[in-house]
């Protein structure tokens, strides 16, 4: 991969960290109130899940650098780019306009997702780094892997949680 604009694809993982954060500060509350939105999720298994997933942005931005242009990693790696950018505006956008009440996630992909994977996908495209049939082959099935592993992971999350006790809790009461 060539180094001098190469940085710039770490924007994502740091993109999608920034927004994790959001939601791990905010929407353990909101989904309490989501509706249909959300099931309730407790503060420690969002926060689980989301770790993971930022950890596996990182795993596959870095499998990107090693094995370059049009590898299964650089697939992996824009299929994840769009199915952020897509997270957006579903469900985060949506949901604030439905509830009319401001879903956590929103603001931090407005002013952190949007420009970035807007900007790395058309760099991806127009530089080859991925062809549209099989982006679009790799895609489809990887956001449905990656949203499937969502409740997946919290329920990871809860199990962590009774193996290490009730005392980390994050939303115990005194």
């Amino acid at each position: 991969m060539e180094t001098s604009l190469s940085w710039f694809f770490w924007l994502f993982p740091i993109s999608f960290a920034l927004h994790n954060i959001e939601e791990a500060l905010w929407f353990p509350v909101f989904s309490k109130s989501a509706g249909k939105f959300h099931k309730p999720v407790d503060t420690f298994e969002f926060v689980f899940a989301v770790t993971i997933l930022t950890l596996f942005s990182i795993v596959i931005t870095f499998l990107f650098f090693i094995n370059g242009k049009q590898s299964l990693a650089c697939y992996l790696y824009f299929a994840f780019n769009f199915g952020m950018l897509i997270n957006v505006f579903f469900p985060h956008l949506v949901a604030t306009i439905v509830l009319r009440k401001y879903c956590p996630g929103l603001v931090s992909g407005i002013l952190f997702l949007i420009p970035s994977t807007i900007y790395i996908l058309s760099y991806g495209y127009e530089n080859e780094y991925f062809l549209i049939p099989k982006f679009l082959f790799i895609t489809i099935p990887f956001a449905g892997l990656v949203i499937g592993s969502i409740p997946i992971l919290f329920k990871v999350g809860k199990c962590v949680q009774k193996i290490l006790g009730k005392n980390i809790s994050v939303n115990s009461t005194p």
